[in-house]
């Protein structure tokens, strides 16, 4: 089987005759290094059975050699092969640490080819982004165990999504039952990843999406609307604000918290999110916005915010959904801002999003999504779409990085093994355009964060998100299996209704024949995705009995879903912990718990 490396490097020649695996195993520093990357190569030997050496090594012995050399640019690597082993140059210890990447996954093959490497980044940056604060905070665990993944994968930022669920010193009533990360944890996090090349970027949303925070008495004085709003995309009426209220109380507020929170990081950059003010224009502000215009007071509110980040030395990013509904208001921009083109659809109008942005040279990156939330079992060919599309547009148009993001909307119901091929592609797109096309995506995901014998777990998780395409709707950003778990059962939901009966059984059979796949090494991940299919399974069945479908109706198929149920939950809970911390666990559970209350009608 030929060599694969992920991700793809630029250029990749293999030779036919294989280095002696078994004589082979000193490895050879030139330079002396700093202290981070002596520990990355101490964690690279000692992995492989490795010795590490100043010193000459006899060439038969010799596996690596590792130098310094000019002319590369910052993360580019190059690896050659001769008698004397694998040779590993470039400029800078970031390049070398990317390069051992790439010789981790050659020293994991059966036999060492001769080969020639050259390698460097198209984008040059590359994050992730974790939503922490939808329910789900992860443990310290849980978090580094991906930054390692994340680091084989040459990703070099992370950002972790942030509302509430940063224990700031004089707000316990906003995170108290949340178990959020404290200073010191953060701290911890940030030396983790630095140890591994990956810069942590700090993240908290400092305008919209704040209800975490206006829903307590205390806040209301800073909330655009505090006595609630109806939800413009559900037509839900919310008990409390969601947005700040853009004046200058609000913004010492803001200050204050930016004043915790930045001196915890070292990233020059700041992301404070912006986006989706619901209800600005409609309570405190209306009058100005009704005067002004209410992208000029959002604008005007934001550029208030960059002069209380740069005040702090950081380079502002922002979500650009406003102001990319008003392509006008791009000239008002300042020229410092990092704009975030986000967008989760493989439809996603990247391209023109992208060329009005660069046209009033607004540094940006492109952020698709994972494409797992609000699924349970992912969309495998939506995700491939939207990241494949981000790449590409946000390259040609100049973008400065790519940001993916793994959200947790309505509880946080999917299980993190779902968002791997998100992660894995993004980071093979992000490094070179185009690269994906032709892929083994059950091969990378197995390689980067599985680590098993055989590629079954990887089809498998890749296969459960494609079960959704046996019964297509209009619904978007999110799965028919997830709307149906969660569904009341009083009417229909009109994205179902086109949907024949025949084609949800198909549904369910196709999920349950990948249940009876075999089983992952890992326990944890073949619960998660047994736990999951269920999930999915119960939602089809919901509609099928409330169409009382043969097979589905009566009260033997109403027991069943409501013994389904139960099992879900319990399950759920247990599964959470896991991975996760436990604040949150019962906000999700309500979700399940209203789901399992729809099955005994009043």
């Amino acid at each position: 089987m030929p060599l694969q490396i992920f991700p793809k490097p630029k250029f990749l020649q293999v030779k036919k005759h294989h280095l002696n695996r078994f004589s082979r195993n000193g490895v050879r520093l030139h330079q002396s290094h700093s202290e981070n990357f002596i520990q990355a190569i101490q964690r690279f030997t000692d992995h492989w059975g490795l010795d590490l050496s100043y010193s000459q090594i006899a060439p038969e012995q010799s596996l690596l050699e590792i130098d310094l050399k000019s002319g590369f640019s910052a993360e580019a690597y190059e690896i050659t092969t001769s008698d004397a082993g694998y040779r590993l140059i470039a400029t800078n210890e970031l390049g070398l640490f990317r390069g051992l990447s790439s010789l981790s996954q050659i020293l994991a093959e059966d036999h060492w080819p001769y080969l020639i490497i050259k390698d460097q980044p198209d984008l040059p940056n590359r994050g992730v982004m974790l939503d922490i604060s939808r329910c789900k905070v992860p443990n310290i665990e849980t978090l580094k165990t991906l930054i390692e993944q994340f680091a084989q994968l040459k990703f070099n930022q992370l950002q972790l999504y942030t509302e509430h669920t940063f224990a700031f010193r004089d707000h316990r009533t906003v995170w108290a039952d949340a178990s959020p990360l404290t200073a010191s944890e953060i701290l911890e996090l940030k030396h983790y990843a630095a140890a591994r090349y990956i810069e942590l970027v700090p993240n908290l949303n400092c305008f919209g999406h704040f209800e975490r925070w206006l829903r307590h008495p205390d806040y209301h004085r800073y909330a655009e609307c505090p006595n609630g709003f109806v939800h413009p995309l559900s037509g839900t009426a919310m008990p409390h604000g969601s947005t700040l209220n853009p004046t200058k109380q609000s913004l010492k507020l803001v200050d204050e918290l930016h004043a915790e929170y930045l001196p915890l990081f070292d990233s020059p950059y700041f992301n404070v999110g912006g986006d989706e003010p619901w209800e600005l224009g409609l309570g405190r502000s209306k009058g100005r916005c009704e005067k002004q215009g209410t992208t000029k007071v959002y604008i005007d509110f934001l550029s208030d915010i960059q002069k209380l980040v740069e005040k702090r030395g950081r380079q502002m990013m922002f979500w650009s959904d406003i102001v990319l509904k008003d392509p006008a208001s791009l000239k008002r921009l300042s020229k410092k801002l990092i704009a975030l083109n986000w967008g989760y659809e493989g439809n996603h109008p990247f391209k023109k999003e992208s060329e009005l942005v660069s046209a009033q040279n607004i540094q940006f990156y492109v952020c698709p999504g994972t494409s797992s939330w609000n699924t349970l079992t992912g969309r495998t060919e939506n995700m491939r779409k939207n990241i494949q599309s981000s790449a590409k547009h946000g390259f040609e148009q100049g973008a400065e990085g790519l940001l993916v993001t793994d959200w947790g909307d309505h509880g946080h119901h999917q299980y993190l093994p779902l968002s791997y091929p998100g992660f894995a592609m993004a980071a093979c797109e992000s490094w070179r355009v185009g690269s994906v096309k032709n892929t083994d995506m059950a091969k990378l995901l197995n390689r980067a964060f599985l680590n098993e014998t055989t590629t079954d777990t990887a089809d498998h998780i890749l296969q459960l998100g494609k079960v959704l395409e046996l019964a297509k709707s209009p619904l978007r950003n999110a799965t028919i299996f997830n709307r149906l778990l969660f569904w009341k059962m009083e009417h229909e939901p009109s994205v179902t209704k086109k949907i024949q009966d025949s084609q949800l059984t198909q549904c369910i059979e196709a999920l349950s024949n990948l249940k009876q796949r075999p089983a992952s090494g890992d326990p944890l991940i073949n619960a998660e995705l047994e736990n999951a299919t269920l999930m999915a399974k119960h939602g089809a069945a919901r509609l099928l009995y409330f169409r009382e479908a043969q097979g589905y109706a009566g009260k033997q198929a109403l027991n069943l879903l409501r013994s389904d149920m139960r099992q879900i939950q319990a399950q759920h809970q247990k599964l959470w912990l896991e991975r996760n911390r436990i604040g949150g666990l019962n906000e999700s559970l309500e979700h399940l718990e209203t789901a399992e209350n729809a099955l005994y009608p009043a």
